[in-house]
């Protein structure tokens, strides 16, 4: 009956890729970011992480278009501009790294990378009487969002580094972000498909759970606007601990 449509038929896998994608969704509408860095990984756990990934872009896709009808004029639209191309510098140098790097190796460098932002921000926290970002952290911050956005969705923690610190309302960086995200998702279909990951089994797996992704996104967004802000940036960075924490487990005693 669907021998044109190759689902993966693993329990398993759905059991951690139903509650991946609703976290994907909160991530994507804003709130709880660093949740979204999980996603990937939990996938991982039951096939291999380029697979992992492939499924989860054409979801993430869905995310985007939902968020958007919602999110697009709430944006900061010159930092929109100022971000997205150093994002795509960041997806061409993953691209071109592509295969040299093990799965463990990604794996612990997203979550080094994640938890060094949040000590950064713990240590040197937003102030009232604080000066914005240096000029130099925009391009440092959303090329590595770019590079890791494309090994394994987990652009979020890079770019919220740079974000965050601007003080912007909570859904005007909610929204700037999701626009930054949804033009990058549509970037990476490019070496996606070139690399040969968007194959049948895998666009057929993201097909079966498609109608998970916007639920995800809807309640994220309800919430970022009725939340107080300082909850808001609590949890934002309680995503980032989580998600650098296991991305570094995984890491380091991963699977070899």
């Amino acid at each position: 009956m669907f021998s044109a449509w190759p689902f993966i038929t693993d329990p398993w896998f759905y059991a951690l890729a139903v509650p991946a994608v609703l976290m994907t969704g909160l991530a994507k509408s804003g709130f709880a970011s660093g949740f979204g860095s999980l996603a990937t990984p939990m996938l991982a756990l039951a096939v291999p992480a380029p697979q992992a990934a492939a499924v989860m872009l054409p979801l993430l896709i869905a995310m985007d278009a939902t968020g958007l009808q919602q999110m697009w004029r709430h944006r900061d639209r010159a930092l929109v501009r100022q971000l997205v191309p150093w994002g795509v510098l960041g997806i061409a140098i993953g691209t071109l790294l592509f295969g040299l790097l093990s799965d463990r190796a990604v794996s612990g460098l997203l979550g080094a990378l994640t938890l060094l932002f949040l000590a950064q921000r713990l240590l040197w926290p937003i102030r009232a009487e604080g000066t914005p970002p240096p000029r130099w952290a925009a391009p440092l911050c959303s090329t590595t969002s770019g590079f890791t956005s494309f090994v394994a969705h987990a652009g979020g923690p890079p770019l919220m580094a740079y974000v965050l610190p601007l003080k912007l309302a909570p859904v005007v960086a909610s929204a700037t972000m999701a626009v930054y995200f949804a033009v990058i998702n549509l970037v990476k279909l490019v070496p996606f498909g070139a690399l040969g990951l968007l194959d049948a089994r895998n666009l057929a797996t993201s097909l079966l759970l498609l109608p998970v992704a916007p639920l995800g996104v809807w309640l994220g967004v309800w919430l970022v606007r009725r939340i107080d802000p300082t909850w808001f940036y609590r949890l934002a960075y309680v995503g980032m601990g989580v998600a650098g924490s296991k991305l570094l487990y995984d890491g380091v005693f991963g699977r070899a």
